[in-house]
């Protein structure tokens, strides 16, 4: 399951895109009240005790030159979160369901149809002839 994660952070899908800036703003919420509820105060609670945690003041006593790495920590665990719950609640079982009816499809004898070529699929494929020609 996890490869089949990474390769769906890792491939250019429009529609998968579309899906994780919904689902992703909609869990957002979730996340982030986790992560500050929890992660926050473990993370805070390796820097000692200082309130900020993990953060570093290059000069003192100018709060606007403090590198929060908290902040940043929390950034990645609320990406990451938000992937994972896109992935196991939309495409596992969407992946699921396409296997499902393609298997039916196949019990019955059906043959899928094939979709159309885009237009940008249909050029390529002239590109493609045109430089095989040459040869």
């Amino acid at each position: 399951m996890l490869k089949g994660f990474k390769e769906f952070l890792m491939r250019g899908n429009v529609l998968d895109l579309a899906i994780a800036v919904v689902i992703g703003t909609a869990f957002a919420t979730v996340v982030k009240t986790v992560v500050d509820s929890l992660v926050n105060p473990l993370v805070a609670s390796l820097g000692g005790s200082n309130v900020k945690g993990l953060a570093w003041t290059i000069v003192e006593g100018n709060e606007k030159s403090t590198i929060d790495f908290a902040a940043i920590i929390n950034a990645f665990v609320v990406f990451f979160l938000t992937a994972l719950v896109v992935y196991f609640v939309l495409v596992v079982p969407m992946k699921k369901i396409q296997d499902r009816r393609a298997a039916a499809a196949a019990a019955k004898g059906e043959v899928p149809e094939a979709e159309p070529l885009t237009m940008d699929q249909q050029l390529l494929v002239e590109i493609r002839d045109s430089l095989r020609a040459r040869q």
